[in-house]
């Protein structure tokens, strides 16, 4: 793995210095003054996760394009994972916490028909590991799995010690007896009987793996936000998943569920301690991969997307409830870097996954020092041409995966097939690009606003999810997004004082802001998700598959 490993790191470092460079000769022009300093000084800590996202997509897209079967190209495991027969007994285990059963057991019913089907119903066994603490939901729970048409083990804790790590742990403990395997699965997961059963043999053809992680795609959504948000995820997971499986092979990502683990390892070395303070640890599964690589099992990732699904979040508030949560968790990872055992790679996964976070406050810092330097006179001593090719170059950076990965439709009949053709592609990726530029804006402001609450002394924990459709009113948008609002206006009036070139300038990078309020409203419309659904805009293959568009 060493020449695959010196390709992402030299992908990164090149990325990262040749966007410094570009900033650096835009912003000498006229001379340096200490504002100028600050914004290079606060690139310098935004520049590796651009890199990172060279780094993933550039091989992930050459694989994808070249190869005949790109997962299984960058799988670390030899035999045979299509065809072998299913020896090993497998937990399903579903986690819930407050949540609605119709959600969960119909994707549920379609996995267990499906491996009946199959003729290997008696090697798995489907346990719902709640920790539900609303007594009403708990007794809904029951009901519906009394009603439920096949047998279901249920536990349900009454507390949510260790939140879903300790759910998990708890029942590895307690109740796995005789199963070798477990496949994880959330209350929003779906998988297929097809990519369980590839799980499976991926796990018998390699006794040394202790997780495989299936990659995971949006189901189709009726609601705008998340049916924009997730044709363009698709898109970039796909490539960035397959360059992240060519160069950390056995040392991959775990994201908790939709993937598959080997039990007496992971019983044995991912039980999580306290962090100090005697806070617990909130995002689990990075740690708990380190800990199986440190104790020399493999984790890997399938970079395939058929069969494996999730619900993303409704509207734009669970959406930024859900990335404030993950940045908690993220953030904790800076007490872990120094656990002793931890390999290089395991490592690396805790450092990529908060610089995924840290680089908000800098981008807002870089937003505020460039309206400084503008309204202060500044913007007449920038190099336009060198800002230029920053503003292309950043933009393609960051956005490789994504553009990438809707070359790859574009370049494969069978896969512009799947979305209806390449003019239909191409008009839900120009309409899900300027809904990009609308959300990264406000997600980096309220990203900010999250550090600066934990920073206070804010408490974080794992809240119950709302996963339920809705409109959002405009009171409500305003509550929340006035900050963000607020600091939109002061950017741009400061911009506005020198040019309405420096407006234009800053439109694409931070016009989120000023549009928080009306965005979050209309994303979350019914009639706006209405009219995209009647002209097929961004539907994903799925829902091409059921009800092509007209």
């Amino acid at each position: 793995m060493i020449l695959p490993r010196l390709c992402f790191f030299l992908q990164l470092a090149a990325t990262a210095i040749g966007l410094t460079v570009l900033l650096a000769a835009a912003l000498a022009m006229g001379g340096w003054t200490p504002v100028k300093i600050l914004i290079l000084l606060c690139f310098l800590g935004v520049a590796p996760w651009l890199g990172v996202c060279v780094g993933n997509a550039v091989p992930g897209f050459f694989i994808r394009v070249l190869a005949a079967r790109p997962a299984r190209a960058v799988l670390p495991v030899a035999g045979d994972i299509d065809h072998a027969p299913i020896a090993a007994r497998t937990a399903l285990a579903v986690t819930v916490r407050n949540e609605t059963m119709d959600d969960v057991l119909p994707p549920l019913a379609r996995l267990l028909d499906g491996l009946a089907a199959a003729g290997v119903a008696d090697r798995f066994s489907p346990f719902i590991l709640s920790d539900t603490s609303d007594q009403a939901l708990a007794a809904a729970e029951e009901a519906a799995l009394a009603a439920f048409p096949h047998p279901v083990r249920y536990r349900r804790r009454r507390d949510n010690a260790g939140f879903k790590a300790g759910n998990v742990m708890e029942f590895l403990d307690r109740h796995a007896e005789g199963f070798e395997f477990a496949v994880m699965l959330d209350a929003d997961s779906e998988m297929s009987a097809d990519a369980v059963l590839r799980l499976v043999r991926i796990m018998q053809a390699a006794p040394r793996m202790g997780i495989v992680q299936h990659l995971t795609v949006g189901r189709p959504a009726d609601s705008a936000f998340p049916r924009m948000f997730q044709f363009g995820m698709r898109a970039g997971m796909r490539i960035w998943a397959t360059g992240q499986a060519f160069w950390q092979g056995d040392a991959g990502p775990y994201w908790g569920h939709n993937a598959i683990l080997r039990i007496a390892p992971f019983r044995e070395h991912c039980r999580l301690e306290r962090l100090p303070g005697g806070t617990e640890i909130l995002s689990h599964d990075q740690v708990e991969a380190a800990r199986l690589r440190a104790a020399g099992w493999g984790v890997c990732l399938w970079a395939e997307e058929e069969g494996s699904t999730e619900a993303n979040p409704p509207a734009l508030p669970e959406f930024l409830h859900r990335d404030a949560r993950w940045l908690a968790g993220n953030l904790q990872y800076r007490h872990l870097l120094a656990l002793p055992g931890l390999r290089a790679m395991g490592r690396w996964q805790l450092v990529q996954a908060i610089l995924l976070f840290t680089g908000a406050p800098l981008y807002v810092a870089m937003l505020a020092l460039a309206a400084l330097s503008v309204a202060a006179g500044g913007g007449q001593a920038v190099g336009r041409g060198p800002l230029l090719a920053l503003a292309l170059a950043w933009t393609l950076a960051i956005y490789s995966p994504k553009l990438l990965g809707y070359a790859e439709v574009l370049l494969s009949r069978d896969l512009r097939a799947r979305y209806d053709g390449a003019a239909r592609l191409l008009i839900g990726a120009a309409s899900e690009f300027v809904f990009t530029l609308l959300l990264d804006a406000l997600s980096q402001v309220h990203k900010t606003i999250a550090m600066i609450r934990l920073a206070l002394g804010a408490r974080p924990g794992w809240l119950p999810q709302n996963r339920s459709v809705r409109g959002v009113g405009w009171g409500e948008a305003a509550r929340m997004f006035w900050p963000h609002t607020v600091f939109g206006l002061v950017v741009f009036s400061a911009f506005a004082s020198s040019s309405c070139a420096a407006v234009l300038w800053a439109l694409p990078f931070a016009g989120g802001l000023l549009a928080a309020i009306p965005f979050c409203v209309l994303s979350a419309d019914p009639r706006v998700s209405a009219w995209l659904r009647a002209h097929g805009i961004a539907a994903v293959p799925e829902e091409i598959r059921l009800s092509p568009p007209r």
